[in-house]
């Protein structure tokens, strides 16, 4: 077993979007399990926009990455050494092993994956966080309705395509709001959306608001909040009365550290309370950190529907741990088409 691993740590706390000069590759020692422990070697981590806000030092559900610090992340490999009876050298399993070669973690904090029903990659997606997020804040605030109309930004993302697909199923009609002709072709042929709409196609939400209106000519019931910017502008008007919005991000603003002088500034706070208020909208937000209780009951729906490609899966994979940091930019600015990965080994 080698004596080394490598892993990539905060450097610098961006100002603004981040850069690659926001992040260092080290080498570190190999670490060792201790007691009711793992030494897990990575070979998948995730990607998810909750990163951006984890690299800035203000106040949040979770605390910041510490500068020297190893950046967080959600990541599926194989258990090389362990201390843990329920855990054994081979086995595959999820845990919090961040942006690393290795990692040691407490057993009681990794999920055993099972390769023969489906690829471990599944568990940073479709069948992980990301897919439990989607699931859980459509069927829990959005109450879909059959015959309702539904829009998801980010509409070809882990959540976006998740929330989509569900609602697809329950009867809605499905309209996706997405970044280039290529993921809106994606969302329709892929992931059966009715329709989608290409967001950098219109300079402004008075632009998309007109297209969505042509998309959506009931109206809409829910939105699916994953972006903010100029897709909840153009949205907000269009809510019909008794609407749902669940709240999962907000990634159009978070390179402002989501308190930006500028951020939402087109959209005005009386304008959006009134129409919350005369539409008696339903508005939630919501942490999927705290909802983890429902994870066997998302799994015992949502994993049948992927074995038997009900569900369909998209994985936009980048080779190599140095590699991370550029994947993870181009991600928070929609260069992903599906879900992002690193392969690490």
């Amino acid at each position: 077993m080698s004596t080394e691993m490598k892993q990539i740590v905060l450097a610098s706390r961006p100002d603004g979007a981040p850069t690659p000069e926001n992040f260092r590759l080290e080498t570190a020692a190999m670490p060792t399990p201790g007691e009711g422990e793992v030494l897990v070697e990575v070979q998948y981590m995730s990607l998810d926009p909750y990163m951006r806000g984890r690299m800035d030092d203000a106040k949040s559900y979770a605390a910041p990455v510490p500068i020297g610090g190893k950046m967080e992340g959600g990541s599926a490999g194989k258990v090389i050494a362990s201390n843990a009876a329920d855990l054994k050298e081979g086995d595959m399993v999820f845990g919090p092993f961040g942006w690393a070669t290795h990692a040691v973690a407490d057993a009681k904090m990794c999920r055993k994956l099972n390769p023969d029903q489906a690829p471990i990659t599944t568990s940073l997606g479709v069948l992980g966080m990301p897919g439990l997020t989607g699931w859980h804040g459509l069927m829990e605030y959005g109450r879909p309705k059959e015959g309702e109309t539904l829009v998801v930004a980010a509409a070809t993302g882990p959540v976006g395509s998740m929330v989509g697909q569900i609602a697809k199923s329950k009867g809605l009609r499905v309209v996706g709001i997405a970044g280039g002709a290529d993921k809106c072709k994606t969302a329709v042929d892929h992931f059966g959306f009715d329709a989608c709409l290409d967001h950098r196609a219109y300079d402004d939400a008075k632009a998309l608001r007109a297209a969505l209106q042509e998309a959506c000519p009931k109206g809409i019931d829910i939105y699916f909040e994953n972006v903010g910017g100029k897709v909840l502008e153009a949205v907000i008007p269009m809510m019909n009365q008794f609407g749902r919005i669940p709240i999962c991000g907000m990634i159009a603003w978070y390179n402002e550290g989501g308190l930006g002088e500028n951020a939402g500034a087109g959209i005005t706070a009386p304008k959006l309370w009134r129409t919350i208020l005369v539409n008696f909208l339903s508005v939630n937000g919501f942490i999927i950190s705290n909802h983890w209780n429902r994870f066997p009951e998302f799994l015992a729906d949502v994993a049948p529907k992927v074995a038997s490609g009900e569900i369909a899966v998209q994985e936009d994979i980048t080779e190599g741990l140095e590699n991370a940091p550029q994947a993870f930019i181009d991600l928070l600015t929609g260069g992903n088409t599906g879900k992002a990965i690193v392969k690490v080994s």
